[in-house]
């Protein structure tokens, strides 16, 4: 494949570039990119100028094919890799050692420069192509947030949303055209945000602020309140769900299938582990599962993939997955077999269960696939008459097995299968 420049270009346009971009686009025969890239571009640049047609991300293959063989620049806003073309490429398929990538500063970088903000302690949100809910997760006391802004609605649609989840005193920037001849800087407050929209290439700063300091937060770590989860009674709650994300272990990139996803709460958690995390919720319930949607995006994961249907069936078509939780179905003939055939060697599985019929079966697996079984206990302090005393949740049964790559481990659990039918 020939090699294809990728140029990242500022609000700056033709006079922002390095000698070698501008020579890398004088130099081109062909050149893909955005309309408003593709104006920035002076007479002297003779190439034929193909804008990128929409959806942009089915055509990249075939547009890279047509071009096979001429000298081919594509064009990106600020740097190409941070959220641009130059991953959307390689993710095509465009093997990483034919581009060769000459970025401009990223608007991130501007905008931090003009802040006086480090970058390296700046949240970065983008919400373009990605649901608004996404800045759930990065709303703490006294942080400074980035957000790349889809379009120009982005500052109104975000001032409401900090607003409703109750950071209404939030002081928010717009800056707009950064590093360009009409570069502007307008802010307020987002609960008494009325500036109307302006220029559609912005970016947003916001110093996080809530209105009550003491309100209960949303942590980092696992375990969240129960009561943060809209719910009918399917919940793995806080003290278990923490134990039992301890026992899955996140980690950024891995894949999480959670399978009975009742309310959500684990697939969400998971996911909130890292901004990498990916994880399915697999729901038969069309309530349930709408529930579920509802509360990712409330708890800022609204990446969260949720499949309504029923294990094993629902499970056929999704990706390997690095851990399975199974919290609802245990009996269902060839839900855990299902589970255990997919998880890749080295993987996890995480069985909860409060029943009797269930607590045999994942003892039989135990017995011969090993791993830990332990019996989880949790009691609340309730007022008894003037006094206080405990009163003790129903005990779960979890198991926990990491899959060998030996033949042996799966043969012992293809027997178990045999067994429980």
């Amino acid at each position: 494949m020939s090699a294809i420049t990728v140029v990242g270009v500022g609000a700056d346009g033709w006079p922002g570039l390095s000698r070698a971009a501008r020579e890398a686009l004088t130099a081109a025969e062909a050149v893909l990119g955005g309309p408003r890239q593709l104006a920035l571009l002076p007479v002297e640049v003779t190439a034929d100028r193909v804008p990128w047609p929409s959806p942009l991300r089915p055509s990249v293959p075939g547009l890279v094919a047509r071009f096979a063989g001429r000298r081919l620049v594509v064009l990106a806003s600020g740097d190409p890799m941070f959220y641009g073309i130059g991953r959307t490429l390689i993710e095509c398929g465009v093997p990483a050692g034919s581009l060769r990538v000459l970025p401009h500063p990223s608007s991130v970088s501007l905008a931090c420069a003009r802040l006086g903000w480090p970058v390296e302690e700046t949240e970065v949100v983008t919400l373009v192509g990605r649901a608004p809910e996404a800045l759930h997760a990065a709303l703490y006391q006294g942080r400074r947030i980035l957000v790349l802004s889809k379009d120009a609605s982005t500052p109104a649609l975000v001032a409401k949303l900090l607003t409703d989840r109750g950071f209404g005193p939030s002081r928010m920037q717009v800056l707009e055209q950064l590093g360009g001849p009409t570069e502007a800087l307008y802010e307020g407050v987002a609960d008494g945000w009325s500036l109307p929209p302006g220029d559609p290439l912005n970016v947003l700063a916001i110093d996080c602020a809530a209105a009550d300091p003491n309100a209960p937060r949303q942590q980092l770590t696992s375990g969240l309140r129960d009561e943060l989860f809209e719910s009918d009674g399917q919940l793995t709650k806080r003290h278990i769900r923490a134990a039992t994300l301890a026992a899955l272990g996140p980690a950024p990139g891995e894949l999480l299938w959670d399978i009975g996803g009742g309310s959500g709460s684990i697939g969400i958690e998971w996911l909130r582990a890292h901004r990498s995390c990916r994880a399915v919720s697999v729901e038969r319930d069309p309530v349930r599962a709408g529930r579920i949607v509802r509360n990712a995006a409330a708890l800022g994961v609204p990446r969260l993939q949720v499949v309504q249907g029923a294990a094993p069936a629902a499970l056929a078509e999704l990706p390997v997955p690095d851990a399975v939780f199974v919290g609802g179905g245990l009996t269902v003939p060839g839900v855990l077999e299902a589970c255990w055939a997919a998880l890749r060697p080295g993987g996890r599985l995480v069985a909860n269960t409060v029943t009797l019929e269930s607590e045999a079966l994942l003892t039989q697996w135990y017995r011969r696939c090993g791993g830990e079984l332990v019996k989880l206990s949790v009691a609340h302090a309730v007022p008894v008459g003037g006094f206080t005393g405990w009163r003790q949740a129903m005990p779960v049964t979890q198991w926990s097995v990491v899959k060998g790559g030996d033949a042996g481990v799966s043969g012992a659990a293809e027997e178990v299968g045999g067994a429980a039918k």
